[in-house]
């Protein structure tokens, strides 16, 4: 096992134990705010935890449970401690509705997501708001059409084919560590167009740093801290970027750093050099992050349930073709695609989504004040049984044509976000996961020991902690 997945595993030790401590500290619960006389609003209800850092620890270290509890004595709403600040937590799609429509403007993803990562992807797609994010969507779209993903899964797929094949057989593979490190390596490659090497390498440290810069405790710029760490890969990344826009404008590039510097909206207007550093910086975390956590959650899903990786396996025989293109992937593999649909709703890659509520207003019957930072609970509402009958069971079935157990709410099964928000990149991580389970179940079987969970950290989702380890058998 590698020195970063005990130390990830020690970590995650630690803050369980230090959990179950601040967990038993007596923090009576009270409104956030008084809802305005006559208005008929309830008020949200919540309890501060453990001085100072509140309920971070056990939002941390068990989210799903954690969540639960909260829904069960809370509600939908409820607000929490956290570092120094309360957090109004939303369950359900009723909740998730409100936020992600924002007919009234009332919620603010630039101030939400400032907090939490703003330092590290400033002015990232996500992070934007309003008129703003409607423009910007719209200049980014052209490196998202069909022909550009047809581009993209070009370039991916030999580097993908290499990689899965040549991992070892072997009774103790690390698939989530194996797994990130092909799709850090891919980001580079295909969304960079840097060839593998020093600087490939040099970029996908970076990539890491970043995002473990976002997710750290000490949110501080404190020598060798994840924090610092991160601003300073984040400073490396911009000055990378920056000082190659001027040739990515007018070359030939099908790579998606290419593909944004000559991207144009329909009215002409294209990203300023400063956006593209922005944009490279936050597409390159999301391309890889949350891929990385579907396909090892859905390995890990298959290895315990041996009859759906058969069924899989059989799909993935009848179509021997290695030259898959997007519409090969979109309309050859039903189980495969309902799967991963499964995946999505067990195991939400990006598991918690933040805004900022901008004016006084309203979630679910509950009074809002301005100011409020709220965090969209994407993983656990998926996970309610009030929504999904036996919810934390993996079954597939759910998805495929004729099943009866899909949810009776539009936005029960929302992934990949909703309204102006949702995610572009959902063909991209849609085709992804596909071209390396096609590679995966053509060439390897694997099982994980009987009654094996694997130890969950919280990355931008659930994140198995302990790399995943798997038994992996080739195939003749």
């Amino acid at each position: 096992m590698t020195t970063p997945v005990r130390t990830g595993e020690a970590k995650l030790r630690l803050q369980t134990m230090a959990a179950g401590i601040t967990e038993r500290f007596p923090s009576r619960a009270h409104a956030l705010a008084q809802p305005p006389a006559g208005s008929g609003l309830k008020p949200v209800l919540g309890n501060y935890g453990f001085p100072v850092i509140g309920h971070i620890l056990s939002s941390l270290v068990d989210p799903l449970e954690f969540a639960r509890r909260r829904y069960e004595r809370f509600g939908p709403v409820s607000w929490a401690g956290g570092v120094g600040f309360r957090i109004v937590s939303l369950l359900g799609p009723e909740a998730l509705e409100t936020v992600w429509i924002n007919k009234d403007k009332a919620f603010s993803s630039t101030r939400g997501w400032a907090p939490v990562i703003g330092p590290f992807f400033h002015r990232g797609i996500m992070l934007l708001d309003f008129d703003e994010h409607r423009d910007h969507r719209r200049i980014m779209q052209q490196a998202f059409t069909r022909s550009a993903l047809d581009g993209y899964l070009a370039l991916m797929r030999p580097g993908i084919r290499r990689t899965v094949t040549g991992w070892p057989a072997s009774p103790n593979f690390p698939f989530y560590t194996s797994v990130k490190h092909l799709l850090l390596d891919q980001a580079a490659e295909v969304f960079v167009g840097a060839t593998l090497g020093a600087e490939s390498d040099q970029l996908a440290a970076d990539f890491h740093d970043t995002v473990c810069g976002g997710q750290a405790m000490i949110r501080a710029d404190v020598p060798g801290g994840a924090w610092a760490r991160g601003l300073r890969a984040r400073e490396r990344l911009e000055r990378y970027f920056a000082r190659q826009v001027s040739a990515r404008r007018v070359g030939e590039g099908t790579d998606l750093f290419s593909m944004l510097c000559r991207s144009r909206a329909d009215n002409g207007e294209r990203f300023s050099d400063t956006d593209i550093v922005n944009h490279m910086i936050f597409l390159l975390m999301a391309a890889h992050d949350t891929s990385a956590i579907a396909i090892s959650m859905l390995v890990y899903e298959l290895g315990r349930n041996p009859d759906w990786q058969y069924r899989l396996r059989e799909e993935a025989m009848d179509s021997p073709n290695d030259e898959l293109t997007l519409a090969d992937l979109d309309s050859g593999y039903p189980l495969l695609d309902a799967a991963f649909d499964e995946i999505l709703r067990m195991y939400a890659p990006a598991g918690t989504l933040f805004r900022q509520a901008i004016t006084d207003t309203e979630i679910a019957g509950h009074f809002i004040p301005r100011k409020s930072q709220l965090a969209i609970n994407v993983y656990a509402s998926m996970r309610l049984a009030d929504w999904w009958p036996d919810p934390d069971r993996f079954d597939p079935g759910r998805f495929l044509d004729g099943a009866d157990a899909r949810p009776v709410h539009r936005y029960a099964f929302a992934p990949f976000g909703g309204g102006v928000h949702k995610c572009l990149g959902q063909q991209f991580a849609d085709m992804n996961v596909k071209a390396v389970m096609h590679q995966l179940l053509r060439h390897f079987d694997w099982e994980v020991p009987l009654g094996y969970t694997p130890l969950m950290t919280w990355g931008t989702g659930p994140t198995p902690a302990d790399g995943l380890p798997v038994t992996l058998r080739r195939r003749a």
